[in-house]
């Protein structure tokens, strides 16, 4: 039961890949610091959704000390440690680093890329690691937790939420097939791409679950006091205004049903005002960083997000 001071919160994450490591941080720390909020959904595109499936496989059980420990364990298993893994991670992002700042480098697709293969497997044994995707359909603690998932149909260029039981480790691995790094993911006879090209994250869907707030966990930064002017830079900002689009689009449409609840325009009781906060990673990061698995990178992410949680509990609170 909430009390009269205590709020109904879902929560939004936004994709960035390895920059997610901020939001497996803020999400540490807004469950163990976050009081008697309760949180009664969650959603994700591409990190983003690898982060939300963490949290529910805890928090629908009721063990929020679960959805923490899936948290830290996944990002540290998922960061280049060993000599052999640190050499392949530095290789990808100096490839990446070179083909953004305009130099030749080799192009395969990765329908035939081994490391692309590779890539995916690992990411897939990471989340059945720590994830139980057999017993989504069932598990439910003393309250339900909804989660939302978010892709793109590549065939019909329609956005698409995974919800519920239909997420399942594939829908995860689609919402994180970053093209042109990773294949496609078939479900259900129909292809699907990175969750980053479509609702990032999916924010609609959680009013469906009556909250009174919405705490979006939001990776690319959307200031740029300065024009870009190298081509490194002008990739990096342009890859940021594409990842904020339809946030910004689905924060619009919010806002804009708060402000016809508050002018009487909407006099329906289904209808009510949803506060939306934000918890940025306010400090830049070139596009490549998004593939970068070094674990000193990834740990300092990670507590970079503790702070930013800190920081957004505090001033809430205060």
């Amino acid at each position: 039961m909430v009390g009269a001071t205590e709020k109904r919160v879902a929560i939004g994450c936004q994709g960035g890949g390895s920059l997610t490591a901020f939001t497996a941080g803020v999400l540490s720390e807004i469950l163990q610091q976050r009081g008697g909020d309760e949180v009664v959904a969650i959603s994700g595109s591409s990190g983003g959704a690898v982060c939300a499936v963490l949290v529910w496989d805890g928090l629908v059980v009721g063990d929020e000390q679960r959805a923490v420990e899936n948290l830290r364990g996944f990002w540290h298993n998922l960061s280049a440690r060993d000599p052999w893994d640190r050499w392949l991670n530095q290789m990808a992002v100096m490839h990446l680093s070179l083909k953004e700042r305009g130099f030749p480098t080799p192009e395969i697709s990765p329908y035939d890329n081994p490391f692309a293969v590779w890539g995916r497997r690992e990411l897939r044994r990471l989340l059945e690691e720590f994830v139980d995707f057999d017993a989504f359909a069932d598990r439910r603690g003393s309250n339900e937790l909804a989660i939302y998932v978010g892709a793109v149909d590549i065939t019909t260029d329609q956005f698409h939420v995974f919800e519920g039981s239909d997420v399942t480790v594939d829908s995860v691995l689609a919402s994180a097939a970053v093209p042109p790094h990773f294949p496609a993911v078939e479900i259900d006879g129909r292809l699907y791409w990175d969750g980053l090209l479509s609702e990032n994250p999916p924010l609609g869907v959680l009013t469906d679950d009556n909250p009174d707030e919405i705490w979006i966990v939001q990776i690319n930064d959307p200031n740029q006091p300065e024009e870009p002017q190298s081509l490194s830079k002008i990739v990096d900002r342009r890859n940021e205004l594409s990842a904020n689009l339809s946030l910004n689009q689905e924060v619009g449409f919010i806002e804009k049903v708060n402000t016809m609840i508050a002018n009487g325009s909407i006099d329906d009781e289904s209808y009510s005002h949803i506060d939306i906060e934000r918890i940025l990673l306010n400090t830049p990061f070139p596009s490549v960083s998004k593939l970068n698995r070094d674990a000193v990178f990834l740990d300092d992410l990670f507590e970079r997000g503790i702070t930013a949680a800190e920081l957004f509990l505090a001033e809430r609170d205060g």
